[in-house]
Parts: C-alpha cells; structure tokens; sequence
C-alpha cells in the first residue's frame, strides 16, 4: 500500500492499474489482504486476553478507543495540510481498517465461530441484495456504474457532495455501504487465524488453507457473472476472489515460515508490521508535503516538489512508468530504513 500510494509524478501510475471499472488489478489487492491480516491479529491479540481472563468490558473500551484514534488519524490525513472542513473527506482508508476492526473484534469476543461464519456469509449476500434489488432514485435497481449505484446514493444522502473521495466528491470506494462486505474480508482473516489456533499439524492446516482459498476464489469467479468483481464498489464477488487469494497465500506463508521455518526473506515485512500505523501515517504525511510543496522553475513553470524529484531523477532516463514504479521503490526502501532504526531500537509504536 504504501508503494502504491506513492508513485512518482503529478499523473499517478496507480490510476493506470485501475483504468477499469469492474475486474481486478494488481492495485485492487493489496487493501483486501490489509483487512484480511487485521482480521487474522484479532484471534492472537485478543485470544490471549480471553485466555487470562480478562474482562471482555476492558476489552471492548480498548478496542474502542484504538477504532476511534485510528478514524481519527484518517480524518487527518485526508484534511493534511488546509483541513477545509467544507470539503473534508470523511472516510478513508484508516477509517476502513477502523470500522471493520471494531465491529469484527466486537464479533470475536461476542459470538461463537458458527455465528462468526454465518455472519460473515450474511454480510456478502445482504450487500449483493442490497446493490442489485434496492431502486436508486432516477436509476432504478442494480446499477454499478460511477453513478447511479446504491452506495454512492447512500453516501451522498448520509455524508453529502463534497465530503466523498475525489476532486468531484461525489461517490467514495471506502464509503459507508460498502463497508458491510469490507467486514466480511477483515472476518475472513480472523476465521483463517481461528483455524491455525487449532490442533491440528502444520500440513493439515495449510492443505485446508489452500482448500478453503481454492473454493473461495471459485465462488468469486462464479458470482461474478451476476455481481461483477469490483474494487471500488468491494462487491461480495471481490471479496470471495481477494478473500480467497488470501487464504492461499496465509497457508503458503504459514508453511513456509512457521513449519519450514525459512523467516529471513520476510524480515522487512516484519519490520513495516510492528510499526504498520506509523509507517503508513509518516508516508502518507510526507507525500502530501511533497504533492503541497510548489517549486517554480526558471521558466515560470510551477511544479510539486514530488513531480520535480520524479521527473529530475527517474522520469527522465527511465522514462514515465519505468520512473514512476523506481520512485516509489526508493521511498519505500527509504522508509524501510527508517523503519529499521526504530525496529533495532526496539520502538514499537501502538495505538
């Protein structure tokens, strides 16, 4: 996420991993597996708890308070640096990770795993409902254009124009509707992690990791014929696909890591996990400064000090793409260093 984020120039080489509305690009991943891993920490951070006997009350106020902290943080970054209230987007990425948090936290420690599962299903099949038989006034049911849908109609009625994402404003691929199914991909981590907290071995849990991720995805392609894969509308379709994905590749890590114990290669993941919120936060917060900051050149042309970097040195011998995706590898690298100082200092900032 954070190399997505962060590509190179005034025209963002993001926007080119997402030139179609419906299907699935590399970009569209990464946020689902985010909320997947956010789903997969809560069985260990709070099943540890559980087992101490801790007061499930003090539990929730925590997780309460950390939901709101992290919205809070969101709402920040997107007002960074005018904070117009006027045009303030009220939802986000952080206030995404925030909601599904909260709410599949509060599940954990308040249902049982049928009733985690059912839920679950319930949250893909009502949204599917939702966005293909519920009329939009002057659309009619089943849109999923731009316009005309359902979540940018609620969206729109609950937060108001100008609140959204966008230079427009007007529709929101965090918004508040579509958060129902983003829920069911935080509870498809925790379902996963509950499945490694069992007894079984090692190979046994990755070959029904692998099992569960295969008949996930199948359900993905299969839905997709009447609820099309899409990432800004995280249609229950995506969300079986990316769910699915992700079930694989947690199996794959979890065998390769926990069982054949190969751990080196993922040191800088480690490194980016324990100070995830700072990491995303700082780049987030760098960026805009850069994006913000106006240079004026000899010729009277006014760039972002970000485009000046991506064009100086990487657009102009590697070219637009090639340039792009090589700025936003040396940030990344730049932060992993950063990163690093704090993890050998042993600074791990929680929230």
């Amino acid at each position: 996420m954070i190399l997505l984020n962060n590509l190179g120039g005034d025209t963002n080489y993001t926007m080119l991993l997402h030139a179609d509305w419906n299907g699935l690009t590399l970009a569209d991943i990464f946020f689902p597996f985010f909320l997947f891993i956010v789903g997969a920490a809560i069985p260990y951070s709070l099943g540890r708890k559980l087992e101490g006997n801790e007061s499930k009350k003090k539990m929730l106020l925590r997780i309460f308070r950390r939901a709101i902290i992290l919205f809070a943080l969101g709402v920040f970054i997107n007002g960074f640096p005018y904070f117009n209230l006027s045009t303030l987007r009220v939802l986000g990425v952080l206030q995404r990770i925030a909601l599904c948090y909260l709410i599949t936290s509060t599940i954990y420690l308040t249902l049982n795993r049928r009733k985690q599962i059912g839920i679950t299903v319930l949250c893909m099949v009502v949204y599917w409902m939702l966005m293909t038989l519920v009329p939009v006034p002057g659309y009619g049911p089943g849109v999923l254009e731009r316009q005309g849908n359902l979540a940018a109609y609620v969206d729109n009625l609950v937060l108001g124009p100008g609140h959204l994402w966008g230079p427009l404003g007007t529709w929101d691929p965090e918004g508040l509707l579509s958060t129902i199914p983003a829920i069911a991909t935080t509870m498809l981590g925790l379902l996963a992690a509950e499945h490694l907290r069992t007894n079984r071995t090692a190979k046994s849990k990755s070959m029904i990791l692998f099992l569960l991720g295969a008949f996930l995805m199948a359900i993905g392609v299969l839905w997709n014929l009447s609820f099309p894969i899409n990432k800004n509308l995280w249609t229950s379709s995506f969300v079986a696909l990316t769910g699915g994905m992700a079930f694989v590749i947690f199996g794959l890590c979890y065998y390769v890591i926990d069982f054949k114990k190969h751990v080196l290669w993922a040191k800088p993941f480690i490194i980016f996990g324990l100070n995830s919120i700072v990491a995303y936060v700082s780049t987030e917060i760098v960026n805009l400064t850069l994006i913000y900051t106006r240079v004026t050149l000899g010729d009277g042309i006014s760039l972002s000090l970000k485009a000046l970097i991506y064009e100086r040195l990487f657009a102009s011998w590697a070219g637009p793409l090639n340039g792009s995706l090589l700025y936003a590898g040396v940030f990344v690298l730049l932060w992993l260093g950063t990163m690093t100082i704090l993890y050998r200092q042993r600074v791990f900032i929680r929230i």
